[in-house]
């Protein structure tokens, strides 16, 4: 079950351009095992069966967040968002400021003047980043008293996950997206080596997904094949299911390989895995921004469907173990073909 796994990275922040430690623990937890581990320039980890895979299966570790923008004189924070960050789903939740010195100070979120006993109109204000800001848990009254914290413009803001499994076999946290399939290729690598044998396949945990510039020149020039695995869509207008691994046919930068999609879509139904196909139309990822910068790629995209998206996320053991077992499947036929 990589439910464990998936907890074990929710517990790690990595806000895009602050992911070093999430890849550090990776790598710790992989580097008695033998495979062939690399960063990329940029910082993204490479896990590989040999020097030069052929099938890379992708996923990314970074998540949304913000960045300390501004110190109010009143010793509040304004943040600029990191990724596509709803600041009214975010409002009243608790993060960390983390310092260049690696300290971190406690806040919540909230909207401006957030007491209803004096602001009737707090309702009615747009949430918008210009209209909130960060009420650290510290004695401050000025901007002199935060930065005498040591807190300064640039510092990342992390932002609580609040997991939870429940009974009913659900996963309930902020960062899903993509913490969900990152714990799965986590839980592969430690678990599957007898089927990852004799195959040319690697791993890659991308760094930068969320801000949309992740990992175009960080593919080796040996990978054919990209397996995405990122979260499938729930909501109006898609086919997404919590207990089911999706099949992306198409996201806003068009369609996915049809010969990936049809062999994804076929094991799907010879072994009796949950699935669905659909289309997003609001939606990007590494894959995208491969295709995108050119890259001469076959890329698929898989994940399990996750409910309320980039806000209070959710997902079903049933469709994490679906896509596992679908991302295995697709390893299988790579070792049939060598």
């Amino acid at each position: 079950m990589s439910i464990p796994y998936i907890q074990e990275l929710l517990a790690i922040p990595s806000p895009s351009g602050y992911t070093d430690a999430v890849i550090e623990h990776i790598e710790k937890r992989l580097d008695s095992l033998p495979y062939h581990i690399s960063r990329t320039y940029r910082g993204s980890l490479i896990v590989s069966t040999v020097p030069d895979p052929e099938l890379m299966i992708m996923a990314h570790i970074d998540t949304l967040g913000g960045m300390v923008s501004e110190i109010t004189e009143s010793g509040t924070l304004r943040l600029s968002q990191l990724g596509g960050l709803p600041p009214n789903s975010f409002e009243g939740e608790y993060l960390s400021i983390i310092t260049s010195d690696g300290k971190s100070c406690r806040g919540t979120f909230l909207i401006d003047n957030p007491a209803t006993h004096v602001n009737r109109d707090m309702g009615k204000t747009e949430r918008s980043m210009a209209n909130m800001h960060v009420r650290l848990d510290a004695l401050v009254k000025t901007r002199r008293d935060v930065l005498a914290l040591g807190i300064s413009v640039g510092d990342f803001a992390a932002f609580d996950t609040r997991t939870e499994v429940t009974d009913s076999g659900f996963l309930k946290s902020r960062f899903i997206d993509d913490k969900a399939c990152s714990g799965i290729l986590l839980d592969i690598l430690l678990n599957e080596q007898k089927i990852l044998q004799n195959t040319k396949t690697g791993f890659y945990f991308s760094n930068y997904e969320e801000v949309g510039n992740g990992c175009p020149s960080g593919v080796p020039g040996s990978v054919k094949d990209v397996l995405i695995a990122d979260m499938g869509v729930v909501g109006d207008g898609v086919t997404g299911d919590e207990s089911k691994v999706s099949i992306c046919a198409k996201d806003i930068a068009g369609p996915y390989d049809l010969s990936l999609r049809r062999t994804l879509e076929q094991l799907a139904k010879k072994h009796h895995i949950d699935h669905t196909v659909d289309v997003f139309p609001y939606y990007a990822s590494d894959g995208t921004a491969l295709l995108r910068a050119g890259r001469d790629l076959r890329v698929g995209l898989v994940g399990p469907g996750v409910s309320a998206s980039h806000g209070v996320e959710r997902t079903h053991s049933r469709g994490i173990a679906a896509t596992r077992a679908l991302i295995l499947e697709f390893i299988k036929i790579q070792k049939q073909k060598g």
